[in-house]
């Protein structure tokens, strides 16, 4: 991810969980179609374990416009994904989000600097 001197924080978190790996690397993949992220092209996530949830993480840079290409993508279910970062980038992120699934804020978190977001994305 590029590091450029920025009056904002350009970079979220995001946790992917509450969903099968294939639903996870779609979301991933589509992401990574977007932006820039610390999560290679090949990695693909796994399931560790038969019965316990899983969290799949990834930064996202999204200082510079989104790329093109971002179509809506097909989960076979929904998907909870955690958002944190500055505000700015937060809200840059959550409307390409918007472009790609159907998504619903389930719950928020504003802080000083720092906005969480939960949500749930379904296939638009």
């Amino acid at each position: 991810m590029a590091n450029k001197d920025r009056s904002h924080p350009e970079s979220v978190m995001v946790e992917i969980s509450g969903c099968s790996k294939e639903d996870a690397r779609l979301v991933f993949e589509a992401l990574n179609s977007c932006f820039a992220s610390d999560r290679g092209k090949d990695e693909v996530p796994q399931q560790l374990h038969e019965t316990r949830p899983m969290v799949w993480l990834g930064t996202y840079d999204v200082a510079d416009t989104p790329r093109q290409g971002c179509p809506p993508v097909r989960l076979r279910s929904s998907v909870q994904a955690d958002v944190q970062g500055g505000y700015w980038a937060v809200d840059r992120f959550r409307h390409t989000l918007d472009s790609m699934f159907t998504v619903e804020e389930t719950c928020t978190a504003s802080g000083d600097q720092e906005r969480d977001l939960h949500l749930r994305l379904e296939s638009r």
